[in-house]
């Protein structure tokens, strides 16, 4: 596919401040694989940088520095010798740079966790290189990226030795909006439906890699059958190289992810230690902090605003989507997602689906609304009855006196209110005032794929939304 840099307003912002600063700066962009940070970087300043280099995975030291010294010697134009440690080998970037004319020099070290090697100091060389020299200067752009988000989020972003608050800017570049996808079916011509393009990024989750992986030939079903259920599909093994890029040591994370994926209504701290058997400290505490970084889980608390009885939920698309039918494709079908289509357990993921859609999509919901200038915040609330109970995956709690109770519905045709589901509405309602003894109004609102159809139950509605509303 031809390359464009599409959608991503408010990172080409922060891009531009940092191109067009009067000063030197220290940047970090990082996110899960495959998200674009490195395209969005390269593309954005036209690969024009005074030094680029790029990390190598699982090598020593001094591959590492062999690396970096061929990079050296490619943008210097001149035969470096090997340095012995990383002091050196910043010592020598920085005797370069200053060789160059007036202006900004843009300096993009990528993948930067894969250069942290055991007793390397890399990050000790890295601090003084800063400290030292450019960031008393005013013409030095240093762009760190990385999709090892743990080493990004501990070493840069919140680093508690020398470069502790030395970060001037930062990026966490997150999946493609709906509008985003739009964008990019649009510019490449795939001619899907806003509905199409939906059910793609309830696989997806709105990933620029793998969407560039698909054929503008194929519907949506087939690139997905292609993709990750085919022999030898590009993507069969996407979740596992995926958490181990993110996190050093990724087997507690996948503890976690999994014990989450068994239940779809979120757990309790609690829950988490008793089903993963972790230790309950700052390390879970960290672990659950970087997960919700990396978008793939939300920790959402009740109406009540007591933490510990907060909850945490998968909120990413593919990870649902990975567990819900790659784990469980145990005949290796290669036409798994079409067979499936029709079935029970596609229509359930299906419904969950479209609800993390929506909740990722929170500020195009209040947009919708009109209450992007309200203060507010998305909650939850489970009844606490054993019989008769409720539970409510979104309520936008409102600083007018507003409750927003979201329903979300992913149907094929237009969304019928039956009698049954008046009844249960009726009761979520009553409940949920009874139970919190809040005096806000609360607002019915419907989000719906296909539209609400109109009959005499849908009064009870006071708010709808359509899928269209989403893409704004």
């Amino acid at each position: 596919m031809e390359e464009l840099l599409i959608g991503r307003e408010r990172e080409r912002e922060i891009l531009n401040a940092v191109k067009t600063s009067q000063q030197s700066e220290f940047m970090a962009v990082y996110g899960r694989r495959r998200i674009g940070k490195t395209y969005l970087v390269r593309r954005f300043f036209n690969n024009q940088f005074a030094f680029f280099m790029t990390g190598i995975d699982n090598v020593s030291m001094q591959d590492q520095l062999i690396n970096f010294t061929l990079a050296l010697n490619k943008y210097s134009q001149k035969d470096n010798p090997v340095p012995k440690n990383w002091l050196y080998a910043f010592d020598a970037l920085q005797n370069y740079l200053e060789t160059l004319p007036c202006g900004d020099k843009v300096v993009f070290i990528d993948e930067m966790p894969w250069f942290d090697t055991p007793r390397s100091k890399f990050i000790n060389a890295l601090e003084h290189f800063w400290n030292s020299w450019a960031a008393a200067r005013s013409d030095i752009k240093l762009i760190a990226c990385g999709s090892a988000t743990s080493w990004m989020i501990n070493e840069l972003v919140n680093s508690r030795g020398g470069l502790h608050n030395r970060l001037t800017r930062k990026i966490l570049l997150e999946p493609f909006t709906l509008r985003e996808c739009k964008m990019f079916f649009d510019a490449f011509k795939f001619g899907y439906s806003q509905r199409e393009i939906a059910e793609c990024y309830m696989v997806m989750g709105g990933v620029p890699f793998y969407m560039k992986q698909m054929k503008k030939n194929l519907s949506v079903a087939q690139n997905i059958d292609t993709l990750f259920f085919s022999t030898g599909a590009f993507l069969a093994d996407e979740y596992q190289n995926m958490m181990r890029s993110l996190f050093k040591h990724s087997t507690n994370y996948i503890k976690i992810i999994e014990i989450l994926s068994q239940k779809g209504i979120g757990l309790s701290r609690l829950d988490i230690l008793e089903g993963t058997g972790l230790v309950n400290n700052g390390g879970l505490t960290q672990m659950l902090d970087e997960l919700q970084t990396c978008g793939f889980i939300r920790e959402y608390l009740p109406v009540s605003k007591a933490k510990k009885t907060s909850l945490y939920q998968i909120i990413d698309p593919f990870l649902l989507f990975y567990f819900r039918f790659i784990q469980k494709n145990k005949y290796q079908s290669e036409h798994f997602w079409l067979d499936s289509i029709s079935s029970p357990v596609h229509d359930s993921w299906a419904g969950y689906a479209f609800e993390i859609l929506c909740l990722n999509h929170l500020p195009q919901i209040k947009s919708a609304l009109g209450i992007s200038g309200v203060d507010s915040r998305a909650v939850s609330w489970r009844s606490e009855k054993i019989r008769g109970g409720a539970q409510i995956d979104l309520l936008i709690d409102r600083s007018d006196n507003v409750f927003n109770l979201c329903e979300m519905k992913f149907s094929k045709r237009a969304f019928s209110i039956t009698a049954k589901y008046e009844r249960e509405l009726t009761n979520k309602i009553a409940v949920f005032r009874d139970e919190t003894g809040t005096q806000k109004s609360v607002r019915l609102t419907m989000i719906t794929a296909s539209g609400l159809s109109q009959n005499k139950y849908s009064g009870i509605v006071q708010n709808e939304l359509k899928l269209s509303d989403l893409f704004s």
